[in-house]
């Protein structure tokens, strides 16, 4: 099988999507019996890179800025360089199917191409109307083309059961199948603490409002009152970045909080290994890898009660309400102070992180490939 996929962010560029995305190629690669090329963004300059034998990466220039963080401009650059990058692909190469990750911008390209190539879309999160308050605008005038590009295409795929009851609200009458994103259980899994008398509490998340980061920082004085030595870890980057070093530097906890910034992906395992509990006080999320990653190295869970995240725990973690301090310092101190919570709960994590393996999930999406009409 030939296929095509289209996404308009991939590693290093990216945040969830991108990751899953890579993932499911890494399984792809030197697979017997399927061919890949992949057309997504570069920060500097077109490139096609070989993942293995049977993979290609397109990359295409499109003046890239931040890493995680997309302007309007950047996503329609995308859409103004993939379109006629497939046009001409498609003249060179015989494809059986295109696999668009997200519903928008990546989905539109597949959509363009309909009557030459059957397509199947991935929906991660931001591309369903209602998941992201910041494109609470651009929701009202793209929902009508977001559902000509659902309607038109041989299957869509929500990454969990929240994203496809959301996802619903805007077709109903459209089957939405599920699969779940996947974790590399040899790549994280559980690292040997810190010996010294310090707790350790990470989160990773892009630095964005939709992660609630500064909930987390306005809940961590009534922590470290009853804690001194804790510490917070916070990876990742984004457009909030000052801000939050500013809330913590005005609530005095310049020596409880460290800015890790973005943190390159070997150095991760590292960081959740070295961890005592993870949170992700987010608003909004489809299938977080980071939750994955941190179930997969053993950790108990602080999660909101939100998308895909909630339906992660079962009894690894606490399930806290969206924007609530008083609910985040809770749950915290509560792990704290009971040593054989943490250790039963991250024991749970690392269990149902075992039944989310990529391998796993990579032969649900070829089972689907398989299934569609020629």
């Amino acid at each position: 099988m030939k296929l095509l996929m289209v996404n308009y962010e991939f590693p290093p560029i990216g945040g969830g999507g991108a990751n899953a995305n890579a993932y499911l190629l890494k399984e792809y690669a030197n697979h017997p019996g399927i061919e890949v090329d992949l057309v997504t963004s570069s920060i500097s300059g077109d490139c096609i890179e070989s993942l293995s034998d049977n993979i290609r990466i397109h990359r295409l220039d499109v003046k890239k800025k931040r890493l995680h963080y997309w302007t309007e401009v950047e996503v329609l650059r995308f859409l103004f360089r993939a379109i006629p990058y497939v046009k001409a692909l498609l003249k060179t190469k015989k494809f059986d199917l295109c696999h668009a990750f997200f519903g928008f911008p990546s989905g539109y390209v597949a959509y363009r191409f309909r009557k030459e190539l059957p397509y199947i879309i991935s929906l991660r999160g931001s591309d369903v109307p209602g998941f992201n308050e910041r494109f609470s605008l651009q929701y009202v005038f793209l929902t009508p083309l977001f559902r000509k590009i659902w309607n038109s295409a041989k299957s869509v795929i929500a990454n969990s059961g929240e994203l496809r009851s959301l996802a619903l609200k805007t077709t109903p009458e459209l089957p939405i199948d599920i699969i779940y994103n996947g974790i590399d259980a040899d790549e994280f899994k559980p690292g040997e603490k810190k010996r010294d008398p310090g707790f350790s509490i990470l989160t990773v998340s892009r630095l964005i409002p939709r992660k609630g980061i500064d909930y987390l920082i306005r809940a961590l004085p009534d922590v470290v009152r009853r804690f001194p030595d804790l510490c917070l870890s916070i990876a990742g980057e984004g457009n909030m970045d000052e801000d939050l070093k500013a809330l913590a530097a005005g609530l005095g906890l310049e020596n409880n909080i460290s800015f890790e910034g973005r943190v390159e992906h070997d150095r991760l395992p590292a960081l959740y290994g070295s961890a005592d509990i993870f949170i992700l006080p987010s608003f909004w999320e489809g299938m977080s890898n980071t939750v994955l990653e941190a179930m997969a190295s053993g950790l108990p869970l602080v999660v909101t009660d939100t998308g895909g995240t909630a339906e992660l725990v079962k009894d690894n973690g606490i399930i806290i309400p969206k924007r609530d301090s008083k609910a985040i310092s809770g749950a915290l101190i509560k792990l704290i102070e009971d040593s054989d919570l943490r250790v039963k709960m991250g024991q749970e994590s690392r269990s149902l992180a075992l039944g989310l393996s990529w391998d796993k999930l990579a032969l649900q999406y070829l089972d689907t490939y398989k299934r569609m009409p020629k």
